[in-house]
């Protein structure tokens, strides 16, 4: 029994059973970043908290002029001031921002300062102004500020220390050092983990036995007393840019083995695919395999990782120099200014000093919500 076969000649086209609207034309053409940023825009408290991270980082280039104090200007006349209000109206007539003036007392019973307003002093806050001179990243000297004091009255937003330094000023100035820490820290970490992992993960037998137990051991230290027991070999003449990149690195070097094993086991399985084993037939040297064909088929995934990490890296650097063990003074950073409110008899009076939380908490919140948001884009198939 003899069947005829049909040939046809004509070019295949795979769109002539199932024509693609341009919408899914769109989505079945886009790239895996494309996709990631689609579906991160759908999740709004990620990009609510993205927009909020990328504030806080464009506002660091710019705290010199952002503080309207000088970070180490002392007003030794408002020792633990408390912080000063903003006022629109006086005697129901809109007059502008401004604060009133203050008087100096002390409870001698409680030995608590006070400082009592003076209604009948007003004194209006100047904005793009001329204030305390700063070197702008130690490059130049500027006196520019986007406000500043009243002429011959003061402005603080959030109290004063017990120097008489204004803590807004000096929050705004720690912003630079404790964010910027965390992002050194997780590039070296990063670097580490993916370095590490690959190669654990790429060749497999020793390697991978090796790099595991190393892995087994740092981990089964607990991360805080490790981490001061590190920083107190820290020597105490460093100058304050060598123990900032200590203590970076410090951080950096305990936080790599999370990222190096989910590395590790992503690359396990890959490398066994038909692309990878195609490269090395075609002579392709295992650097290239691992960068070109294998990192970046999750490097979303590892994206999403490290941003999560970076909250780490934060509260590490705030407990050590809360504790005293990472940066000191005249460094400035929130930890630092955390240190300063360690005496509960203090903070009892002064409840203000505690400002400095604020700004942590916030951080590390939207820097979980967005690596949340983050982590659930990198699979857009999902």
């Amino acid at each position: 029994m003899s069947t005829d076969h049909f040939v046809s000649r004509e070019p295949f086209d795979p769109h002539s059973i199932e024509t693609l609207t341009p919408a899914q034309e769109k989505y079945y053409m886009a790239s895996q970043w494309k996709l990631m940023w689609w579906k991160l825009r759908r999740h709004r408290l990620a990009v609510i908290c993205g927009v909020i991270l990328a504030l806080n980082y464009a506002t660091i280039m710019f705290s010199e002029v952002i503080a309207p104090y000088n970070l180490h200007s002392r007003n030794t006349e408002f020792i633990y001031s408390p912080p000063q209000s903003v006022h629109l109206f006086h005697d129901g007539e809109f007059i502008g921002p401004f604060v009133y003036g203050r008087d100096y007392e002390l409870d001698m019973e409680i030995l608590k300062r006070n400082y009592p307003e003076r209604k009948d002093d007003v004194q209006p806050l100047r904005f793009f102004c001329q204030g305390d001179s700063y070197r702008f990243w130690g490059l130049f000297e500027a006196r520019f500020h986007l406000v500043c004091p009243p002429e011959n009255g003061t402005f603080f937003l959030l109290g004063t220390d017990r120097l008489g330094r204004d803590m807004f000023s000096r929050i705004t100035y720690g912003a630079r050092i404790s964010l910027t820490i965390g992002l050194v820290g997780i590039l070296i970490s990063f670097s580490l983990g993916i370095l590490i992992g690959g190669l654990a993960g790429y060749y497999g037998g020793w390697v991978d036995a090796t790099v595991q137990r190393i892995i087994e051991v740092i981990r089964s230290f607990p991360e805080l007393p490790l981490w001061m027991a590190l920083s107190a070999v820290l020597p105490v003449n460093w100058s304050p840019i060598l123990i900032f990149f200590g203590i970076t690195v410090i951080l950096a070097m305990l936080d790599w083995t999370g990222l190096a094993r989910a590395v590790r086991s992503k690359l396990l399985s890959l490398r066994e695919e038909d692309y990878c084993a195609a490269a090395e037939l075609m002579g392709a040297k295992p650097g290239r395999i691992i960068g070109r064909h294998l990192l970046p088929g999750f490097m979303s995934h590892l994206i999403a990782s490290a941003t999560l990490s970076v909250p780490a890296m934060i509260l590490g650097e705030t407990a050590l120099s809360f504790l005293g063990l990472g940066l000191r003074p005249p460094v400035t950073s929130w930890g630092v200014l955390l240190n300063e409110a360690q005496n509960i008899n203090v903070v009892a009076l002064y409840p203000w000093l505690l400002f400095p939380v604020v700004p942590v908490i916030l951080v590390i919140l939207t820097f979980n919500f967005f690596g949340d948001g983050l982590r659930d884009a990198a699979d857009p198939y999902k």
